[in-house]
């Protein structure tokens, strides 16, 4: 009998999610009695507004049924009327947008539609450093990826160095600006530039767009301003609304591709629950509560920052989100770093976590409470020249 059972070939490549290796370490810094103050995940720590909370608990239904996939109208029309107000953009809530659980699941999404693992169309490029759930759900979608490099100090993928000839077998291109994790913002001029690529060589063009409402100088542009054809654009409460647990968010670009998505979704049981979508389309309507956690992210970012800056360190130059990604000091690599910070109760992330480019660099979330930063700060003025 055999002992061979199937299983889909991605999982041969497949490391533990990185996220899960930090968890194992702080537990066990934990168990050994260290007090850790967390920068490793972009979980905001900011009370959900209070607005968003009743209006999920005021939609709780008495029955509960089966959502639609492909949103409520008010939702769908308060993401349109929000990126109205935003970018300028007029968008079809009917055929040019869907709401998702999250980006997570819409970056899974993407990849389901877009790459035929029995064509030579399917390689998808992917940033490096990135966020690691792109190259995940790319290769599960039996996709060819390929490495984009971020290099500093724009952290700018450099389209005219790709051999033209890959562009024929290309499926889709990621890019997420504001980026995680170096912070660095695009113009609409990068947009144009890889817009057009995609246009004339056939390809889709998915852009990430989660932290676009986290900023420090102008708003940053979406893709969306320079036309939806060949794009996607992916939009979530998450950051913006301190919404994680909610898992809401938004597709929105090409019909062509909306129409796929719309198709496959509700195969897929990926519906948000109706009262969710309901506490969304209320944080969608408002942005006070947006503008109050830029206030608090701007604080801590410059309390943070100036301690970094004191030790002589590089930081990425950035005017958004809410990451700090600097270089770790000279002779240590990113993972030497972050055990020793560790070691004083200060968990970041490796930039290795994020891809090869990474190496080097350290990323820190700054998601803990404004109290819990300013005790960090001061364990850094005190380690940083430790060694």
């Amino acid at each position: 009998m055999s002992t061979s059972r199937p299983r889909n070939a991605a999982f041969a490549g497949l490391a533990p999610y990185a996220f899960v290796r930090l968890d194992e370490a702080k537990a066990r810094a934990r168990a050994r009695g260290i007090t850790v103050i967390d920068f490793t995940i972009g979980d905001p720590r900011e009370e959900t507004p209070r607005f968003v909370r009743e209006r999920l608990i005021e939609a709780i239904p008495e029955r509960s049924s089966y959502p639609s996939t492909i949103g409520t109208p008010a939702l769908r029309q308060a993401i349109v009327d929000w990126v109205g107000r935003r970018f300028g953009v007029v968008l079809d809530p009917d055929r040019e947008i869907v709401p998702a659980n999250g980006s997570k699941e819409a970056v899974y999404s993407i990849h389901q539609v877009v790459v035929d693992p029995a064509s030579d169309r399917r390689i998808v490029w992917i940033p490096d450093p990135a966020y690691p759930v792109y190259d995940i759900a790319a290769r599960f979608a039996g996709a060819e990826v390929r490495a984009l490099p971020l290099e500093p100090p724009s952290f700018l993928p450099d389209l005219t160095r790709i051999d033209p000839a890959l562009w024929s077998r290309t499926a889709l291109l990621w890019l997420n600006y504001p980026n995680n994790p170096t912070g660095a913002s695009a113009s609409r001029g990068f947009y144009a530039e890889a817009l057009d690529l995609a246009r004339r060589h056939g390809f889709w063009l998915a852009s990430d767009e989660a932290y676009s409402e986290i900023y420090f100088g102008d708003p940053p542009p979406s893709a969306l301003q320079e036309g939806l054809e060949n794009l996607l654009v992916f939009q979530t409460l998450s950051k913006r609304s301190a919404m994680t647990g909610y898992r809401s968010g938004f597709m929105a670009g090409d019909r062509e591709l909306i129409e796929m998505l719309r198709r496959v979704r509700p195969s897929q049981g990926v519906a948000t629950p109706t009262f969710i979508q309901e506490a969304a389309t209320a944080a969608w309507c408002e942005e006070s509560h947006v503008a109050v956690l830029r206030d608090i992210y701007r604080r801590k970012r410059v309390l943070l920052r100036g301690v970094l800056e004191r030790a002589g360190l590089e930081i990425a130059r950035s005017d958004a989100t809410f990451f700090l990604y600097f270089r770790a000091p000279a002779g240590e690599t990113s993972a030497s770093f972050a055990e020793r910070m560790l070691e004083h109760g200060i968990a970041m992330a490796p930039g290795e976590m994020f891809g090869a480019t990474g190496e080097g660099w350290v990323r820190m979330a700054l998601v803990p409470t404004e109290e819990e930063c300013a005790h960090a700060a001061a364990l850094l003025e005190r380690h940083l020249g430790d060694r």
